[in-house]
């Protein structure tokens, strides 16, 4: 199957004060919305995981996936999380300009 670019939108929370809300955003190249979601929480893990031994949080990987702007004091929710193909919202502006 051919890889399309996916995008992961995972609700997150403040952990002590849970009025504190939004969606923590991953994408990049999958098979699947499955895949899509395996790849974005291992990619996450792995930041965490560098953030807490005091190492940088690695770059883009594999297929342009990352994991930047983690905050320490914010949770996500992997059960919540939903995957679909990309939607550039600015692929307009890749377009060749028109004549009247």
């Amino acid at each position: 199957m051919p890889l399309r670019y996916f995008e992961v939108d995972v609700p997150i929370h403040h952990t002590t004060n849970r009025q504190l809300h939004g969606v923590h955003v991953f994408t990049g190249e999958a098979s699947s919305t499955s895949e899509a979601l395996r790849i974005a929480h291992e990619v996450y893990d792995a930041a965490l995981a560098a953030q807490q031994a005091g190492l940088e949080v690695p770059g883009k990987q594999a297929g342009g996936w990352g994991a930047r702007g983690l905050r320490p004091d914010w949770a996500l929710d992997w059960q919540a999380a939903t995957a679909g193909i990309w939607n550039d919202p600015y692929s307009w502006l890749n377009t060749k300009p028109f004549e009247l």
